[in-house]
């Protein structure tokens, strides 16, 4: 966040009162996701999910939050934060809530989710459990499956430590005897390829076809000895260590693709920040571990349970353990109309992902890919694998003569090497590939589709607040609108141009610009409600965001609380803005939604004295997104759609008594506990009931 911004109009809270550290309140979130694997309002098998994805968090929160802040310790940068913490004080309050975050984690599954599970015929065997003839299928297995793409390495004066990959399943085994060369081998390492899978189904007929499985680990751990002929191994631990993965990236090369290459095989070594290890783990192992490492104690994570627990996947066959399966709807425009150019001409088309489909977006592409009318197609791409039928589909039109031009955002992170693949893809299909801008992440989401008709071009857009990643657009939420305003599509054509191109900054007529235009006019917004406040007029702002952080924004906030504008703020994750103090928030009310679906649309409501404005966009409010980013912010123009995005968008969230917490002035999260008679409202669903159907 940006520490010069200070406002003399605030009253007299110190940092740490006014504001919410980012890292601790990211974290915050991922304990909020850990909470619903005990939410008894979700299926079994989602609730399992939901450790997962808290694995997932927890591993890029150390690769790249916790990894920063070492960083900083590490330059010896001791300066504090909005809030007054030091990146000292940052760490040890990580480090005490990631423990106990953690230790949690494998207390609901060994407790909870494993008991509930084997009710269901769902067993993950320990090597324990095992009846004669599976310990005999699994031995086969081992030889036949496993150990011949094992590579046991000793660890001798001839053998260092090898240097394992980033978040990598590893055992460490101690052994007694002397190798085939006569030498004395205490200690060895496995690391376990990637290319094996860790849940092993057992055969239906070695369980009475029930869902029975057992764990890489036991595999390997149960017979780790055969890997040392003449040898014993007397312990066999797992290990995994999580390393710094943010790509340290000089904006200034010649050819950013090449450089990104260079930097992704660095990833997988990056400097250790977590070590994971089994409860079992003798102390003189992980100690030994540790030292290898360059870690110290407080960075040693004991689990009870598999050290690689994101991986625990499987196809389970139980769909009443699951949500019950919604098809997304279609808009009736779409579904009356024969091609998608005339129903555009029609109206303003919204879209709200994953209860309404995202197969418009495809076919938009998909029509003017084979249409001989359209000239050109131009779109972003920030997150979309090379297979998408979004890149297919791109390629085929470039094949077919159209004049197809991609800008593809190389460094959204976690997704470089695959948008590499993307490039190469329409690079070679004869489409015109650019990578933005340096310095500023292209993160808008716009396709432009230039059509003849009686000798007129005409224009069709689409813009979104989400990626255009298929997968995604069934368990994110999200907004699309397809368009044919002339000022619309004239603005994002002038984006366009500026992202491929090179001159002035370009002059828009209804788009807000990220990082032009867009911070200024938020504030410009603002203002207005407090103009409107101090008139003694009603005054209401509603922001959903993913994040809020720019300090900038907040006072603002914060001075519009204080004039009396009533402020209601949905904030999915990270929110460094304290609610509900006197005489500076009091008017501000900051709710989080954490539910099926991972809440993602982008939407700010002004009142404007009885004529509402509403945005969508691809932005949150953070430093990155309004200074650092290419963004865009559309304006919803057409008053039924805005009645919609009103009422199911914004409206529908506030309602929300199930899935919601309510940030407290004193940066905690709590649950809003229906009263009694009070009747359950849940927003996701009532989309799912409503918009799909």
């Amino acid at each position: 966040m940006n520490t010069a911004v200070t406002n003399d109009t605030l009253p007299e809270y110190s940092y740490n009162e006014r504001y919410i550290n980012r890292e601790l309140s990211i974290l915050d979130f991922h304990l909020r996701v850990l909470e619903q694997a005990v939410d008894p309002l979700h299926p079994l098998l989602e609730r399992l999910n939901f450790l997962l994805i808290f694995s997932r968090n927890m591993d890029e929160f150390f690769e790249i939050r916790v990894a920063g802040v070492m960083e900083q310790l590490t330059l010896g940068n001791e300066s504090r934060s909005p809030d007054g913490f030091t990146p000292k004080q940052i760490l040890e309050t990580i480090s005490k809530t990631t423990h106990a975050a953690i230790e949690r984690q494998y207390r609901i599954l060994n407790d909870e989710i494993f008991p509930k599970l084997r009710e269901a015929d769902i067993c993950f065997l320990r090597r324990g459990e095992l009846t004669p003839a599976q310990s005999v299928w699994i031995k086969k297995y081992f030889q036949e499956q496993v150990a011949p793409v094992l590579t046991p390495i000793s660890l001798d004066p001839a053998h260092p430590f090898p240097r394992l990959v980033n978040k990598s399943l590893n055992f460490i085994v101690t052994l007694e005897g002397k190798d085939a060369f006569g030498r004395q081998i205490d200690l060895a390492v496995v690391p376990a390829p990637r290319s094996l899978p860790r849940v092993v189904r057992l055969p239906d007929e070695l369980t009475g076809g029930k869902e029975h499985f057992v764990m890489l680990s036991a595999i390997i751990h149960e017979h780790v000895s055969d890997l040392f002929p003449g040898m014993t191994a007397t312990g066999c631990y797992q290990f995994r260590v999580t390393r710094n993965a943010d790509l340290a990236l000089n904006e200034d090369v010649e050819d950013l693709a090449k450089a990104l290459k260079g930097e992704l095989s660095s990833r997988r070594f990056g400097r250790a920040v977590r070590l994971e290890v089994t409860e079992n783990c003798p102390k003189h192992i992980y100690e030994y571990l540790l030292n290898e490492f360059d870690l110290e104690d407080e960075q040693l994570y004991k689990v009870d349970g598999p050290v690689n627990l994101a991986r625990l996947v499987s196809n389970f066959k139980l769909p009443h353990l699951r949500y019950d399966s919604h098809v997304p709807a279609i808009p009736k425009v779409l579904k009356k109309t024969e091609n998608i150019f005339s129903a555009m001409q029609k109206q303003d088309i919204l879209l709200h992902h994953p209860f309404e489909s995202f197969a418009p977006v495809i076919n938009l592409l998909r029509e003017a890919a084979r249409d001989p009318q359209v000239l050109a197609i131009k779109q972003t791409l920030y997150r979309s694998g090379a297979d998408s039928e979004i890149v297919q589909v791109l390629a085929e039109a470039a094949r077919n003569g159209k004049e197809v031009t991609a800008v593809i955002e190389l460094r959204a992170r976690f997704d470089e090497e695959s948008n590499i693949a993307v490039a190469n893809v329409l690079q070679e299909a004869g489409a015109v590939v650019v990578y933005g801008i340096v310095g500023y992440k292209t993160h808008a989401k716009m396709i432009l589709v230039v059509r003849r008709e009686n000798n007129k071009l005409i224009r069709y857009v689409h813009l979104g607040t989400g990626n255009y990643h298929a997968t995604n657009a069934r368990i994110y939420t999200d907004y699309g609108l397809l368009t044919t305003d002339k000022e619309l599509c004239e603005d994002v054509h002038r984006i366009f141009q500026e992202l491929t191109g090179m001159g002035k900054m370009a002059k828009l007529k209804k788009l807000l610009h990220a990082p032009f235009t867009l911070h200024a006019q938020l504030i410009a917004f603002i203002d207005d409600e407090i103009a409107l406040a101090k008139a003694g007029k009603p005054a209401k702002i509603i922001i959903k965001v993913n994040a809020l952080t720019e300090v900038q924004l907040i006072n603002k906030l914060y001075e519009a609380s204080q004039a009396g504008v009533q402020i209601d703020l949905i904030i999915r994750s990270i929110c460094c803005l304290r609610p509900g103090l006197p005489n500076l928030s009091e008017n501000i009310r900051v709710r989080s939604i954490v539910g099926r679906f991972l809440e993602h649309t982008r939407v700010y409501y002004f009142g404007n004295g009885g004529h509402s404005r509403i945005y969508c966009s691809s932005a949150d409010w953070m430093d990155r997104n309004l200074f650092n980013r290419v963004e865009v912010c559309f304006p919803i123009e057409d008053p039924a759609l805005k009645k919609r995005i009103y009422q199911q968008g914004l409206i529908n969230y506030l309602k929300d008594n199930t899935q919601a917490w309510l940030l407290q002035g004193d940066g905690t999260w709590i649950r809003p506990q229906p009263k009694e008679g009070e009747v359950l409202y849940n927003a996701q669903q009532n989309l799912i009931e409503t918009v799909t159907g």
